[in-house]
């Protein structure tokens, strides 16, 4: 299945089915999930990166046990907008993903959403150590929650 646009996910989900939210970092992927509804994410896991075929048969088991139907991936785009090497592994990974799945997977634009969840972190006085352990997921659960928030 190809890479969609946001307004085409709702039509192209299985009814009931939950997204998974990522969050692509160099070394970890940030993974978040939905509710059944597609209105709240919630922090899942951090993955260890490893290569490409591992990864997508983690996330192809973790899609399986928990029933999600489609991938919300974030784009790292820069602040003026334009793409640059993060953007684009970005897009070689969703491009790869779909090749291997079956469901719909999207690109939204993640623009500070690992700077909005430190700076929560943060102001929640989190550990140093606790915030590196969480903030991959909760960031892959910003960009969830946003994209959940623009399909309603």
């Amino acid at each position: 299945m190809p890479v969609l646009a946001l307004p085409e996910l709702r039509s192209a989900l299985a009814p009931d089915a939950r997204l998974i939210g990522l969050d692509l970092g160099e070394k970890t992927i940030g993974v978040a999930l939905s509710d059944r509804l597609l209105t709240i994410a919630t922090p899942y896991e951090t993955l260890r990166r490893g290569k490409f075929t591992a990864d997508a048969q983690t996330l192809a088991a973790i899609a399986a046990k928990e029933g999600a139907g489609g991938f919300v991936i974030g784009l790292p785009l820069n602040m003026d907008g334009s793409e640059g090497p993060s953007a684009q592994s970005a897009r070689a990974f969703a491009r790869n993903l779909a090749g291997r799945m079956e469901c719909p997977i999207v690109l939204v634009d993640e623009r500070l959403s690992t700077v909005a969840v430190t700076r929560a972190l943060l102001e929640a006085d989190t550990s140093r150590r606790r915030r590196a352990q969480v903030v991959d997921k909760m960031a892959a659960a910003y960009i969830l929650q946003g994209a959940l928030d623009r399909l309603r």
